[in-house]
């Protein structure tokens, strides 16, 4: 080999082992500084409320503050841009819901896609989602329910508690076809205003979260016929899951932590192993049960993999419905 060649080889050779070692020694002092959570929603809401419980219930076993920064909008989907396209330092880092993750991205054109766009670190919480009737319903289970179905077609209208396209929407569409019924869907902007529309009886039926409703059925108003889960739902134990029944239809929402994609993986390890912890925190579990929701932790991996099974199975549901205008 020439001189010049071999000084240029060994130049090149010296700033690539320069530059790892620059890495190692900033992944090997993370964190120098506080974390920024950013949440797509607005304060208050349940992913805002599960978000700052895990960086409250997580700060005993990180050296430096997490805060939780809002970016309300578009379904979440600002929030999740912005952490997308963040430096892959470890200083910022996303909460989000799976609809923002798995359903927008079929809706709009957006920054990101698959969950090859970014880096799931672990799965928080699963949020069941149900059908419910009021107490005083013809219905007493979900068999009389479609059996009224069937036999009077579009009469019953249920309520979605999130609009055309989400999670709710899509649950009762493929119940629609599996049943071989017809239902008058009825969007709302939430469970703010399809609840009472239930209680009013401005919709037969509602479709919402488990801790949406919990409270109505305390107090003896309204009584939940199904629940869209792999399995009861310990806050309404008589209440059969669509699955058993026969009917394969399971999407449920959770909530799960993130980072943009290509994050060293020394800071990848120390984030997941901080919130693993923090999810073990009597603080969080409490909370969570409070919520009506359940702690459910997945690894890296499998959280991966749920979401690239939903983001697929969502794919081909709105294509089905003319609900992907992409």
């Amino acid at each position: 080999m020439k001189k010049g060649n071999l000084m240029l080889a060994l130049t090149l050779i010296l700033a690539l082992a320069g530059t790892f070692l620059l890495s190692s020694n900033a992944a090997a002092e993370y964190p120098e500084k506080s974390v920024t959570m950013i949440c797509g929603f607005p304060a208050g809401g349940g992913l805002d409320v599960t978000g700052r419980t895990i960086a409250e219930a997580a700060k005993k076993h990180f050296p430096k503050p997490i805060v939780v920064v809002n970016r309300a909008g578009a379904a979440g989907s600002i929030g999740v841009a912005e952490v997308v396209a963040s430096k892959p330092d470890g200083y910022t880092i996303g909460i989000a819901a799976v609809a923002s993750l798995a359903v927008v991205p079929h809706q709009s054109k957006l920054p990101y896609g698959p969950p090859s766009d970014y880096s799931p670190i672990l799965n928080l919480v699963n949020i069941p989602i149900c059908l419910s009737v009021r107490s005083d319903a013809p219905w007493k289970n979900i068999q009389e329910f479609i059996a009224f179905a069937r036999a009077n077609p579009g009469k019953i209208r249920v309520g979605l508690a999130g609009g055309l396209g989400t999670l709710f929407h899509l649950n009762i569409e493929q119940l629609k076809a599996m049943a071989k019924i017809d239902l008058t869907t009825v969007p709302f902007a939430g469970a703010a205003e399809s609840v009472p529309a239930l209680l009013g009886g401005h919709v037969e039926a509602d479709c919402h979260t488990a801790s949406e409703i919990l409270p109505q059925v305390q107090a003896g108003k309204c009584r939940v016929l199904g629940v869209f889960e792999e399995k009861r739902n310990p806050l309404f134990p008589e209440a059969p899951t669509f699955k058993e029944l026969g009917y394969d239809i399971t999407l449920a929402a959770y909530y799960l932590l993130f980072a943009p994609k290509d994050l060293p993986p020394q800071i990848f390890s120390t984030l997941h192993d901080t919130f693993k912890k923090g999810m073990e925190e009597p603080l969080f579990a409490n909370t969570i049960k409070e919520k009506g929701y359940d702690v459910q932790y997945l690894g890296p991996q499998d959280i991966k993999a749920r979401l690239m099974k939903d983001y697929e199975n969502n794919r081909k549901l709105l294509e089905s419905l003319n609900l992907n205008p992409k």
